[in-house]
């Protein structure tokens, strides 16, 4: 197979883009035009912005009838997004970027180049260099992925995010996955095949503000830790254990107390001030984990749609 013989999807989720949007569509429509192919679509889903985001792409598709808009009725969140990209595609092989232009889209030639030279069902963007973030930010991601890779049964790759190509394999195992609060490159890990890692530099945002404030980096990594591996559960009834023998200890330091040294305790204080901090906290933090678990368990029961599409253009 060769290039000509590829039809291929770029997915771009955006949510209030207006000021980059009309950038990201000309930078992605030159990359297209500059390599040869069978054909392409652009898919861009409008995660209820607020802006002129959607009135932009509108104009865009009118002029260019490979460009597609799946509009949402709301903001549902950047996974479905992707999600419904993926679920819409048509393509032999699907590229997912953001909108914020971060990632090179210049880089897709060289990704089909690897996927087609190595055989390569996954090509993931590796980030070499991070510019623009703060120490904060670079700081945490690199210790998120060793949170997450100690926790997971799947080796994830460290500082990659969802800009990756993934091939037909790939995205028929993706569609038929049932759950709906996804972690996506933890589960296009976990799906397997061949993965190929592509290095790159992440440049600055073009425009606008980040759409992963603190509180949405927080719930995002809880959902990929808890939702993704069942480890946090163990160390929840390894804690149970340790507290089992910590009270174990503090009842034996407590009798010998007693016995040996009466004058030197006040009589109860000591044991139980300690006992109701320690199996306090440990109760706490298990039941914690316990709820989180069962959170994510009634999402998944109600059964609701990841997301509701408003209006589809150019389908």
């Amino acid at each position: 197979m060769t290039n000509k013989d590829l039809y291929i999807s770029i997915i771009i989720p955006c949510f209030n883009e207006e000021q980059v949007i009309s950038h990201t569509y000309e930078r992605v429509h030159k990359t297209m035009q500059s390599f040869e192919h069978r054909g392409y679509e652009l898919i861009f889903i409008n995660d209820g912005s607020r802006d002129k985001t959607l009135e932009l792409l509108r104009g865009i598709a009118k002029n260019d009838t490979n460009v597609k808009i799946l509009s949402f009725s709301r903001n549902f969140g950047h996974q479905p997004a992707v999600t419904a990209g993926v679920n819409a595609c048509t393509g032999d092989v699907a590229i997912i970027i953001d909108a914020d232009l971060q990632d090179p889209p210049e880089l897709f030639p060289e990704m089909v180049k690897i996927h087609l030279e190595q055989n390569a069902n996954v090509v993931y963007g590796l980030r070499g260099e991070r510019k623009g973030e703060t120490f904060f930010k670079r700081i945490s991601a690199k210790y998120f992925y060793k949170l997450i890779n100690f926790l997971s049964d799947t080796p994830l790759p460290v500082d990659t995010g969802d800009f990756r190509l993934i091939d037909k394999h790939v995205i028929e195992a993706f569609k038929s996955l049932p759950e709906k609060n996804k972690y996506i490159r933890g589960l296009i890990s976990w799906i397997g095949f061949k993965q190929v890692p592509i290095i790159y530099v992440r440049e600055e945002r073009f425009a606008g503000e980040t759409k992963y404030p603190l509180s949405k980096m927080i719930k995002f990594a809880s959902t990929s830790l808890l939702y993704f591996s069942k480890k946090p559960l163990k160390l929840a009834l390894s804690l149970g254990l340790v507290s089992v023998l910590v009270g174990i200890g503090l009842a034996i330091w407590v009798i010998t107390g007693l016995l040996y040294r009466p004058d030197s305790l006040v009589p109860g204080w000591a044991s139980t001030i300690i006992a109701l901090i320690f199996f306090g906290g440990i109760q706490l933090l298990t039941i914690g984990v316990l709820g989180e678990y069962l959170g994510n368990m009634f999402e998944e029961i109600k059964n609701r749609p990841e997301y509701i599409v408003h209006e589809k253009i150019n389908f």
